[in-house]
């Protein structure tokens, strides 16, 4: 049975239970409708997403889970306009993300979308200061790019660590480098997969923590793929995808509004 929509958070939907403007936040980054994604493989059409309905808004932290082959990486991969939709849907501010050229959905991309890996990604032969440096290299705008730089590693504490090479640092700082980086660009969304995934407990409870601090301050909204459950208890909406459908979506976004009690 579908689930019945949720006039506090229609947010992520099952297809057919279509968000409305009273569901789905005015103020939405990104939002999709009854968005299907295939791919031709071996000469067969998969279907990876099944007609979705979502929506981002800012400060939002979503945790989206569910078995491998789910469409979890598609949908991230939509969200992050690194792909476009087989059909339905999506808006970014209101404009429609299938009429943007290539140039275009690559700037969109760059303004409005920071990515944090599992794996990190930095290059070993630049600093952690050049690694968070590097999506504006060609922006001309060295000076105001290097202080930038320098104020997300001392936001994400290390601001003693600037001139340290990958091989020098510890995972979770190897991690907090790669979160300054996705920053970089001041965007509305982080896209964060398996954020925790190479980091032992007490280094992810620090990553969760500034996710926390970073939505508390910058109002940034973090969305995140795991197979951690430990994640996905942090998230204040937890969004199950099973074969191509959400199929449940839990919210606790009253826990973060409030704050722990005193």
């Amino acid at each position: 049975m579908a689930p019945e929509p949720n006039e506090d958070d229609g947010r992520w939907q099952e297809a057919g239970d279509h968000a409305t403007s009273e569901t789905i936040p005015t103020d939405a980054i990104i939002r999709g409708t009854d968005v299907v994604k295939e791919y031709e493989t071996g000469g067969q059409i998969v279907r990876a997403l099944k007609g979705v309905d979502f929506g981002i808004a800012p400060a939002d932290f979503v945790a989206v889970v569910g078995p491998s082959g789910s469409g979890k990486s598609t949908l991230l991969n939509l969200l992050g306009l690194l792909d476009v939709a087989t059909s339905g849907d999506v808006r970014l501010r209101g404009r429609d993300v299938s009429t943007f050229t290539d140039r275009e959905r690559t700037r969109k991309r760059k303004e409005t979308i920071g990515f944090v890996f599992q794996s990190f990604y930095l290059i070993p032969t630049l600093t952690a200061l050049e690694n968070v440096e590097m999506p504006r290299m060609l922006d001309r705008t060295p000076t105001k790019t290097r202080q930038r730089a320098r104020q997300l590693l001392e936001r994400v504490g290390l601001g003693d660590r600037l001139d340290h090479y990958p091989d020098e640092l510890s995972g979770g700082q190897k991690q907090r480098v790669a979160i300054a980086r996705s920053l970089i660009n001041d965007p509305d969304i982080v896209l964060a997969d398996e954020p925790t995934g190479n980091l032992d407990r007490d280094t992810g409870d620090r990553i969760l923590e500034l996710f926390d601090e970073l939505r508390r301050d910058e109002n940034v909204a973090v969305v995140t793929v795991t197979h951690d459950d430990y994640v996905a208890e942090a998230a204040d909406r937890v969004v199950t995808l099973i074969d191509g459908r959400i199929r449940e979506t839990e919210s606790r976004r009253a826990n973060f509004e409030e704050g722990p009690d005193p």
